[in-house]
């Protein structure tokens, strides 16, 4: 499907087969979820998606997780009129934080951080990332917005894999993503072949 082209019956998880699967070798992510960022009706439809397990929440603020998850955080919190956090990765934010090391879907140590006069007790706040693989990424999140006494609504992305972290978060978690239920299979096993439908 070309990438600017909205179909005129948009089934749910339409943009899905906008994904681009990996061209470069085992170094890179299996699949770039990003190009379907590129169609303002795919990203208008998949925030919309994603945000349809939250209606009845009470949300104070966005967080997204660098780097991808700011592109989807900052349009969910555009979408519901909240304002929008940026956890980084360490070492790039000039004022006071708060860090918590994790392991990254890759198996390397990181480290992220959030700065310390956003979160406070009683603000709820709703985690976004793009992508939730091993789970490591968002629990670091998780656990940072807790410590500093905020609490998570929930968590959204686009994909969250049966992993054991994907499925402790989704236990443990209200969580909302956009895989339907036939092609949750596929997307564990890392194969798009079932996208192709949506693009017909």
């Amino acid at each position: 499907m070309d990438v600017l082209t909205v179909p005129a019956d948009r089934q749910k998880g339409w943009y899905l087969s906008l994904m681009a699967p990996n061209t470069k070798g085992p170094a890179f992510a299996w699949l770039d979820p990003s190009r379907l960022y590129c169609n303002p009706q795919a990203l208008a439809d998949c925030v919309k998606d994603l945000l349809s397990q939250f209606h009845s929440d009470t949300i104070d603020l966005v967080a997204g997780i660098d780097a991808m998850g700011f592109i989807l955080g900052a349009s969910v919190a555009t979408t519901l009129g909240k304002g929008f956090l940026a956890i980084r990765k360490a070492g790039h934010l000039c004022v006071a934080t708060q860090s918590q090391n994790y392991t990254d879907y890759t198996g390397r140590e990181k480290t992220m951080e959030v700065r310390l006069d956003v979160l406070k007790p009683g603000l709820r706040v709703l985690l976004v990332d793009q992508w939730i693989e091993t789970g490591g990424t968002m629990k670091a999140a998780i656990q940072l917005v807790e410590k500093l006494g905020a609490t998570v609504v929930g968590v959204a992305a686009i994909a969250i894999e049966n992993t054991e972290g994907g499925k402790w978060i989704k236990e443990n978690y209200k969580s909302s993503h956009c895989i339907p239920k036939e092609l949750q299979s596929q997307i564990d096993g890392k194969h798009l072949d079932s996208f192709r439908s949506f693009s017909k």
